[in-house]
């Protein structure tokens, strides 16, 4: 893929003209500008050269349109390419304590006096032509310099260049430092602050700290501070090389190109059951996953809708595979539950189950989801689909920060097991004719309870709790066994009336019941008491990550954004995901809040929202307007909780 096809190279060194060529077979149009008058390297006939001139300045609006030479030529691009030398990957080298010396030939630093125990060889030592190359290998290998070492058959690289530093007092912005915007200006301010040492330097102006360490821009800035100072580049000298240096491979930069190849779609156990059977799939979190179930030409608001409907009416069956199934084990597995979450677990039963936050080191909700506790050292963080593998990274730190192996070990089993799902108000007849070998009694398997039971031989894992607020069970299996399971309760299903449903249809009915969806009914700054969940922040006295942050002065700021439900007007359409809530101060408006969710609810027979709304916790019954894309609307500011608020029908 051509980055232009109108391509200016730059240059004062032989390197780029195999670029140039390159891009030209490619199919662009190449100008080749060489500061250098004395190259003798042949071109292609479609490439044309300029020598003894360079670029003084690019012209255009958000993109390259035309550089402007030394000379006054206007050369019309879209692109520039620009090579000005190359510097040795020195790093190791320095952090051995090895000591640098400067080259005039190659205008870069070179390892210089020996250093026990190592050999430098090849680019690293300097080299660019491949003899060179070899002849520093084989020396490397005998301590001797070699008379017989192979040659390259090809057209060998000179390395001939001719320096070109930026120079102090240029017109307009000339950069030196392209990721951390240093321009030749902040450098003659350094100097003028007498930050001149090259360790001040690069502290005062952040020369060299991005994320490429100085690799594309120190040697300019040390060129130039030379200059202002009347001192040479190794009397200006380098900055300290720090472990560890892991170069960036170019690939890396292409890989965004590579479609799966870069970020694989996760897929579900039993996609290709669920495409049997008419799913239609979206992509959620990087999940493919069915977003409801019939023709991919049917109207799918009205199929969501049914598939609701009948969630609530009889039962539903669910994939809730892509779930996240943590285990976390160990003697002080009870500790380390306690520190990663907002609530306290230790107190969690075996046998029992504990909906809970985490929170990020700034107190804000990080995600939410069930813990299980299955014995005295061993429990299972359910988390967000999406956040699996940031929960998993989570735990390792903090478990690596704080607990030794011996005391903690985490293992992910999300790929290992399926979780399908049965919701709704016969959704336990149903799971009784699955017969797991597990007693459903009330008494024995309440609501947040966990059994062991076994389906065709296989251990299976009961777990009674809901994300819909009817009664539910999720039942997890061997992923390689799943098949069979979701083929018994379609079965079994069919005396119930069963409804296969979609994610999509699952969404509204955690609307209705008010439960959130991180990143969707929260915010880069939403915390747990934002969410009606003030317990913990008031009543512990053990630390958990994000502790100290929850009573900083902007946790405990007046107007922070609270959960609450909107309510409109009977006969009024859904609000807008996305409007918002305004307030008019002073012939002014302002935003006091947004709307995270809104949905037609088949159930209430009404529209349903939820929202983020300044002090809206206590403004329960108050009418406030709505602003979205210059519409006006009004709402009722209710509690998140539409459907079944005391919540009955999870023991129906």
């Amino acid at each position: 893929m051509l980055a232009g096809r109108r391509v200016v190279v730059v240059t004062n060194n032989d390197s780029a003209y195999e670029v140039a060529a390159a891009v030209a077979s490619a199919g662009a149009e190449v100008t080749l500008v060489d500061a250098r008058t004395d190259s003798r390297i042949a071109v292609p006939a479609s490439i044309r050269k300029l020598g003894g001139r360079t670029v003084a300045a690019a012209h255009g609006h958000m993109r390259v349109e035309a550089v402007m030479l030394d000379d006054g030529t206007a050369l019309p691009s879209d692109c520039v390419l620009v090579s000005g030398g190359w510097t040795p990957t020195v790093h190791l080298f320095c952090q051995a304590r090895g000591k640098l010396a400067w080259d005039e030939n190659r205008a870069a630093f070179l390892p210089g006096d020996p250093v026990e125990g190592i050999t430098v060889a090849g680019a690293a030592a300097g080299a660019v032509a491949l003899s060179e190359v070899f002849a520093g290998a084989a020396k490397a290998a005998t301590g001797q310099a070699g008379t017989s070492t192979p040659r390259s058959t090809g057209t060998e690289a000179t390395g001939a260049i001719m320096p070109i530093w930026p120079k102090a007092g240029a017109k307009g912005r000339v950069w030196i430092d392209y990721q951390n915007d240093v321009t030749t200006k902040d450098v003659e301010l350094a100097a003028r602050e007498n930050f001149v040492s090259v360790e001040h330097l690069k502290r005062y102006t952040t020369l060299g700290m991005a994320t490429d360490q100085g690799k594309t821009s120190n040697l300019a800035g040390l060129a130039l501070m030379a200059d202002i100072t009347g001192r040479t580049v190794p009397e200006v000298g380098t900055t300290t090389y720090r472990p560890p240096f892991t170069p960036v491979p170019l690939t890396s930069f292409a890989g965004a190109l590579g479609g799966e190849l870069m970020s694989p779609v996760r897929r579900l156990p039993l996609e290709n059951v669920h495409r049997a059977s008419g799913a239609v799939f979206q992509e959620y979190g990087g999940w493919l996953r069915p977003a409801h179930y019939g023709r991919v030409d049917a109207d799918a608001d009205a199929v969501i809708q049914d598939e609701a409907r009948r969630a609530r009416q009889s039962v539903a069956l669910f994939d809730g595979s892509t779930l996240g199934k943590i285990e976390v084990m160990g003697r002080q597995a009870a500790e380390f539950v306690d520190f990663i979450y907002y609530n306290t677990m230790s107190t969690l039963k075996p046998g029992r189950c504990r909906y809970g936050f985490m929170l990020s080191e700034n107190g804000v909700v990080f995600d939410d989801g069930i813990l299980v506790r299955l014995d005295e050292h061993r429990f299972i963080v359910s988390c967000s689909s999406s956040h699996v593998a940031a929960v998993h990274a989570r735990l390792e730190e903090w478990r690596q920060d704080r607990f030794g192996r011996d005391a903690v070990y985490i293992h992910n089993a999300t790929a290992d097991m399926a979780t399908l799902t049965v919701s709704g108000p016969k959704s336990k007849a149903l799971v009784a004719a699955l017969e797991l070998g597990v007693s459903l009694d009330d008494g024995e398997l309440p609501h947040m309870a966990v059994a062991a039971g076994r389906f065709g031989g296989d251990a299976v894992r009961v777990a009674r709790v809901s994300f819909t607020g009817d009664r539910s069970y999720e039942i997890s299996i061997r992923a390689d066994r799943a098949e069979g399971l979701w083929a018994a309760m379609r079965e079994a299903g069919k005396a119930f009336d069963a409804v296969t449903m979609g994610l999509e249809a699952m969404t509204l009915l955690r609307a209705e019941k008010g439960y959130i969806v991180i990143g969707k009914d929260t915010d880069g700054t939403t915390m747990p008491h934002d969410l009606g969940v003030d317990g913990p922040r008031q009543k512990r006295g053990t630390d958990y990550v994000g502790r100290r942050s929850l009573f900083t002065e902007v946790a405990t700021a007046e107007r922070r954004l609270q959960f609450v439900g909107l309510k409109v007007a009977d006969g009024e359409a859904s609000l807008a995901t996305g409007a918002h809530a305004i307030a008019r101060v002073e012939g002014t408006v302002r935003s006091q809040g947004f709307v995270t969710s809104s949905y037609q609810s088949p159930t209430l027979q009404r529209p349903i929202a939820l929202a983020l709304i300044e002090c809206g916790a206590s403004r329960h019954g108050e009418t406030i307007d709505l602003q979205h894309l210059g519409m006006l609307r009004r709402a009722t500011i209710t509690g998140p909780c539409a459907f079944d608020p005391t919540g009955e029908r999870l023991n129906a």
